[in-house]
């Protein structure tokens, strides 16, 4: 049985306005459809397309909770975890091409 990797993720706009969070198996395949408009509403209506942070886990369990947790934190502690990794706040669409 091969390990399946998820990922938490944080995106956010171009203008770095909004903050999204979520968790998938499958970061590039989520980050197209965000890309192609096959989007939630908040992500379509804010279009939170640029990824600027995420964070691999083993076990689907462990990638929940860490999402749940970043979802109850401050504003400002979401945003000094994303400069902490990326500090020009870049979009890392470009390093899922390097991991898979």
């Amino acid at each position: 049985m091969s390990a399946c990797t998820y990922h938490v993720y944080i995106l956010s706009n171009a203008g770095r306005i909004v903050l999204y969070i979520g968790v998938t198996n499958d970061l590039a395949r989520r980050l197209g459809e965000r890309r192609a408009g096959m989007a939630n509403a908040f992500t379509s209506r804010y279009r939170a397309k640029d990824l600027l942070w995420f964070e691999p886990f083993q076990y689907v369990n462990d990638a929940i909770a860490r999402e749940k947790q970043l979802k109850r934190w401050h504003r400002d502690w979401k945003w000094n975890l994303v400069r902490g990794a990326n500090p020009d706040l870049l979009d890392r669409t470009a390093e899922l091409i390097h991991l898979r």
